[in-house]
């Protein structure tokens, strides 16, 4: 079995596009004034609003200091609210302001417009494929990670990017 080049793992390929996705996001989102950071927590408060900090640091996997530092800014610049729990005013739970609700839409756009420049030049069909196949691997990993003693149930043959190119 021959190796492929380095520059046609799956690894590297989903690296090198989610860096440059995430470059391509900051410098649309610049005139926001919003780090891509701040952005990953307001697009998950919008998902789940009430969260609690820890809860919050979890689903996105960073330290809870570091959240506490992230939120700290957001306050201040009005964007997310910290409110006491009704039943345990230990708890401080997050909130957007009606502040950040129209910059939210304009990041959304920004995504969807991103996205689109991202995806230009494939097919319905082909994108189709892409989303279908991309949601096989993550569903692999998950398994795979869920489950890590367990053997892979069926093995895929490589791809041949040289095939693929002709």
């Amino acid at each position: 079995m021959s190796q492929q080049p380095f520059e046609h793992s799956l690894g590297f390929i989903l690296n090198d596009v989610s860096r440059l996705l995430r470059t391509r996001f900051d410098q649309r989102a610049r005139r926001y004034g919003l780090t891509r950071s701040q952005w990953r927590v307001l697009v998950h408060l919008v998902r789940a609003e009430g969260i609690i900090q820890s809860g919050l640091a979890e689903i996105l996997e960073i330290e809870r200091m570091t959240l506490g530092r992230l939120i700290d800014r957001l306050e201040s610049a009005g964007w997310v609210e910290r409110r006491s729990d009704a039943k345990d005013r230990r708890v401080r739970r997050l909130f957007l302001t009606a502040a950040a609700r129209p910059t939210l839409d304009d990041m959304m756009q920004i995504v969807t417009d991103m996205h689109d420049e991202a995806l230009s030049g494939l097919s319905s069909e082909e994108l189709n494929r892409l989303m279908t196949s991309l949601t096989i691997i993550k569903g692999n990993l998950i398994e795979m990670t869920t489950n890590p003693d367990q053997e892979i149930k069926a093995p895929v043959a490589p791809i041949d990017m040289a095939a693929a190119d002709d």
